[in-house]
């Protein structure tokens, strides 16, 4: 057996799962890269989804504080509102309660969706602030 065989498997080796998943400072590993092709294909599964334009009242909580805001629009998948002072970064967990008028819904009394998700897109728009946020599970209230 040479010496090059006796190094194979052993810690430190090209052959390392270790070496293999790292690379220069700064650039992304294998990983990282495998997560964020996965939160683009949900972004885009998102996107896929029909939006409607309602605007509602939400209130949103999340690791930055509580807000109350109204949504651009919705879709099976999730919802699009605007923030002003509120930091949530891709993939931060996000609880929000939609608020839906008695009137709409064809009920005694307005109707909460509870819902809680993930931030899928920042973005800036006239100086607000927007979130898009997938929704992974939600829970119907009245009131």
């Amino acid at each position: 057996m040479s010496n090059t065989d006796a190094s194979v498997g052993k810690e430190g080796s090209a052959a390392s799962p270790e070496k293999e998943n790292t690379q220069a400072a700064g650039r992304p590993t294998g990983t990282e890269e495998a997560a964020k092709k996965k939160a683009i294909s949900r972004y885009s599964e998102m996107q896929s989804a029909a939006r409607f334009p309602i605007k509602l009242p939400i209130s949103v909580k999340s690791h930055s504080g509580e807000s109350t805001t109204e949504t651009q629009n919705i879709s099976a998948n999730g919802v699009l509102f605007q923030v002003v002072d509120a930091e949530m970064p891709v993939g931060s967990s996000v609880d929000f309660t939609i608020s839906l008028p008695a009137a709409v819904v064809g009920a005694e009394a307005d109707v909460r969706l509870d819902c809680k998700g993930r931030v899928v897109r920042n973005f800036e728009e006239a100086g607000r602030h927007g979130v898009g946020v997938v929704i992974d599970e939600y829970r119907f209230d009245r009131h």
